[in-house]
């Protein structure tokens, strides 16, 4: 079969690698792709929200299978672009991926259908949510409602962070119409996992526990990036953990969202926060997670292909989602000055390491070709350097390794990816 794969990101380039390895697959496109993707498919150069121009492509190449798994074509509606012309896509579509797409939506619905979360009030008046920031409790967290690129989360420590947070979202406008409205909650402690769930309107399958680093710096210091790193599995979600979630908030999730005339379909993310009263809800995505998608899907034992297709005709319960008894760590290799400015253009060497060492990928997240052949940065988050391993510390120990095969100048990475796993294992 022929799949067109839509965006050009690290988590594009693992989704590309699961689908290379389906025995279903003939010839895959993605659109635009990058440096790496270009490696193992055709790219072509269609903007990922030029739903016009992709439709046309999926029409005229005779695709049988697209795969969206990016927040804005979803929540902008692809799927239902797709659909409307008969064309076969995995993904969410809009009014079901608004439970990322608006955190406002998300935690009334939590709120409504009784899912564990964070105390909150919603703001669409700066003065209102400046007055509220008075009286409440420090720190606090205060969180775009739209999209803002994984970035629009500022932990405040102070009333006069939080107020600074609230002007730059909601009359600065940092994040565009993204702060046009606000979330502010509590601030909650404890441990974060990410776990992913395919689902297909009533039906969801787990994939492996994950855990993501925000933080820009060793020791969880600096500005929140779109993720430094992460490993899988998280030796901190337990039995007794899977069993909570499973029943007060995968399930409700699903079934609230059914209720509501919104059935999910595509990968659901919870990112939750394992408190010393329970696990929590810190937020949906409609998608697979970046880097979580790295370090999950390597290790994924079933046919990608297989799953979504369930995913599509609603017959999710009738397959067998595996994953193999490994573990793997990525991490990520930036530009430096990541997130803030920075340069490009660098070259790349050493990726020719990778070529062929079992159970090592380097996964590209922003890579381009140069007219020469050359790979050059392009991006804040250049490359996902995973690795797998019997245990963590074996994955982790081997990604830091493959690490030193790569070069290019300026680049910068955490060194601390799953040190937090040395206290359990």
């Amino acid at each position: 079969m022929k799949v067109l794969l839509v965006g050009g990101g690290g988590r594009e380039h693992a989704i590309a690698e699961a689908l290379k390895r389906s025995p279903q697959v003939d010839k895959l496109y993605c659109a635009p792709g990058n440096a790496g993707i270009a490696r193992i498919a055709e790219c072509v150069k269609i903007g990922t929200m030029d739903f016009e121009a992709l439709t046309a492509f999926a029409k005229d190449h005779q695709i049988d299978l697209t795969v969206c798994s990016m927040d804005d074509p979803l929540c902008a509606g692809i799927v239902d672009a797709f659909e409307a012309k008969g064309l076969r896509i995995f993904g969410t579509p809009a009014n079901a991926a608004i439970i990322e797409g608006s955190k406002a939506f998300s935690k009334d619905l939590m709120k409504k259908y009784g899912i564990p979360t964070a105390a909150y009030e919603i703001f669409d008046d700066p003065e209102k949510a400046l007055s509220y920031l008075e009286t409440a409790n420090m720190p606090i967290v205060v969180k775009a409602s739209g999209l803002a690129l994984g970035k629009g989360v500022l932990i405040c420590n102070t009333l006069e962070e939080a107020q600074s947070a609230v002007k730059e979202l909601m009359t600065g406008k940092k994040f565009g119409e993204a702060g046009s409205k606000v979330v502010i909650e509590e601030f909650m402690t404890g441990r974060e996992v990410s776990v992913l769930a395919f689902a297909d309107g009533k039906n969801y399958k787990l994939m492996s526990s994950s855990q993501d680093h925000k933080r820009a710096g060793d020791g969880d210091t600096g500005l929140n990036t779109g993720g430094m790193g992460t490993f899988s599995p998280s030796p901190f979600y337990t039995p007794e953990i899977d069993a909570f979630c499973r029943e007060n908030i995968y399930q409700r999730t699903m079934d609230a969202m059914a209720k509501e005339g919104r059935p999910f379909r595509g990968v659901l993310y919870f990112g939750l926060m394992l408190t010393q009263s329970g696990p929590k809800v810190l937020e949906y995505n409609t998608r697979f997670g970046d880097p979580e998608t790295q370090v999950v899907l390597p290790r994924m034992r079933s046919d990608i292909v297989e799953i979504m297709q369930a995913c599509i005709d609603g017959t999710l319960d009738k397959v067998e989602l595996e994953f193999e008894d490994n573990a793997a760590v990525c991490v990520v290799i930036a530009s430096g000055g990541y997130p803030g400015s920075y340069e490009k253009g660098k070259v790349i060497t050493g990726l020719e390491n990778f070529d062929n060492a079992d159970g090592y990928y380097c996964f590209h997240a922003g890579t381009a070709l140069r007219e020469d052949g050359a790979t050059i940065t392009s991006g804040g988050r250049v490359l996902g350097v995973t690795a797998l391993g019997k245990t963590l510390k074996d994955a982790r120990a081997n990604a830091y390794k493959a690490c030193d095969w790569i070069h290019f100048d300026g680049q910068y990475m955490r060194h601390d990816i799953g040190k937090a796993i040395d206290s359990v294992q």
